[in-house]
């Protein structure tokens, strides 16, 4: 089996795993502090892609409580590395699966094992490209005269510059390219949808927990961050060590998040009308104009907040009360998921249907019996990327029962992958998938 492939930069070797060719620690574009991304320079001879290359700067996640642990990789500033597994490096031209992480915009890498590519990639046929980009103020800081902002976004946008330039030596089709992000990941594929230099390099979407509650950014909550972010860091911010910058993007975070811990934004997010976003009117001109040449998958769980109220200390001394104090929590968690969550995405969906865009709509529901937090955000990606081994310790999977689970993925990865090759999601006889209209405003329900 073929492990070479030649990119626009130079030729890289990858290796074979498990019947697939895999290239880690791909360098899309390079970086400095505060500045965007520019190209990586040509090389000579055969560079080896087999390690994954450094992951952005971050502290651990307020989610390992419910998803578990990740692997530790070297972090680095530079940080702008794909991970591309593909069925074979050849001239088939493969439908193209360009994953971006969720992780509040603080967190998380796309080369971590839990987003492997490999069952997709086997199942469907399909390239699967995991992308690693800035986070926290390095990627989301906008001060002026510092940083314009948006440049995580500024990463995304190179990435699928670079699969479109490069993707047909790894075997696919840099035409029929959908781009699928997860919490964050899929705010993100969100502002792609408006920025016209990114709309032209992919044909669908898939947006999993987009929380659309908190619009494309505020320039006024961007501000705020920005003031406490620089007030709390006693260096300059364009010299700062990395530690120094970890512990100011911490102390905003505790300070934005309340006495009581409820308020789960990111400090640190795209914001409209900075950088390469436009603002929300500019914004949804462009999408009006390019809908009816999208398909798209959007959808949300069944208790977001499960992930995320679960072990806040306030909502379980609120538990505690007798006979209405759960019942107190649940309403809360409830209705914050609604208002992030589902109420946004699904104004989204009938909006997008409306100016001409196919729109699928879901809510996964599946919840393991033995697990307390419910359909919670993140429930649905062991189910899509990654191992049942990579996620034997999640704790959201507490209970779970293997058979379930494994024909759950099974269809769920059917769905997805039919999406990326013909832009519409495969559907069980029993259990059709109707297209979401104004009209209809149909939601397929997934649960085991």
């Amino acid at each position: 089996m073929r492990t070479t492939a030649r990119t626009s930069q130079g030729e890289l070797r990858g290796r074979v795993e498990d019947g697939l060719v895999v290239f880690r620690g791909v360098r899309y574009a390079e970086v400095e502090r505060f500045r965007p991304p520019r190209p990586v320079p040509a090389w000579t001879g055969v560079r080896e892609a087999l390690v994954d290359g450094p992951i952005a700067p971050q502290r651990p996640s307020r989610l390992e409580h419910v998803m578990g642990a990740p692997e530790p990789h070297d972090q680095a500033e530079d940080c702008l590395s794909l991970t591309i597994t593909t069925p074979g490096v050849d001239d088939a031209a493969r439908p193209v699966l360009v994953w971006l992480h969720g992780g509040a915009f603080l967190s998380g890498a796309g080369s971590w094992r839990w987003y492997g590519g490999h069952r997709l990639a086997r199942e469907g046929d399909v390239v699967v490209v995991g992308v690693n980009y800035r986070l926290g103020a390095l990627g989301y800081l906008r001060s002026p005269g510092l940083s314009e902002g948006n440049l995580g976004l500024r990463d995304q946008i190179a990435a699928l510059r670079w699969v479109r330039d490069n993707i047909a030596a790894f075997g696919g089709d840099p035409s029929t390219v959908t781009v699928v992000g997860q919490s964050a990941g899929a705010h993100s594929v969100a502002c792609l949808l408006g920025i016209p230099e990114a709309r032209s390099l992919f044909r669908r979407a898939i947006l999993q927990s987009p929380p659309m509650g908190l619009g494309l950014g505020d320039p006024r909550r961007a501000r705020r961050s920005a003031e406490r972010f620089l007030a709390g860091l006693a260096s300059d911010p364009r010299t700062a060590e990395i530690p120094a910058i970890l512990d100011a993007q911490q102390r905003v975070l505790r300070r934005q998040s309340g006495p009581l811990g409820m308020n789960t934004a990111p400090p640190f997010m795209p914001v409209a009308g900075a950088g390469v976003l436009p603002d929300r009117a500019r914004w949804w001109e462009h999408v009006v104009r390019t809908a009816p040449d999208l398909d798209v998958i959007l959808g949300w769980t069944g208790r977001e907040m499960g992930a995320f109220y679960t072990t806040n200390p306030t909502f379980q001394r609120l538990r505690q009360i007798p006979t209405y104090g759960p019942r107190a929590a649940d309403a809360v968690g409830e209705a914050v998921g609604s208002a992030v969550f589902a109420r946004p995405t699904l104004r989204l969906a009938s909006r997008l249907s409306a100016v001409g865009a196919r729109v699928w709509a879901y809510q996964f529901d599946y919840a393991p019996a033995g697990s307390p937090f419910g359909a919670c955000h993140c429930l649905e990606l062991p189910l899509l990327f990654g191992t049942d081994a990579d996620w034997a310790d999640a704790p959201m999977l507490t209970g779970a029962d293997p058979a379930e689970i494994a024909d759950l993925g099974r269809r769920l990865r059917a769905s997805w992958l039919s999406f990326a090759r013909t832009g519409k999601p495969e559907t069980d006889a029993d259990l059709p998938w109707p297209e979401h209209t104004p009209t209809t405003r149909a939601v397929r329900h997934w649960s085991s």
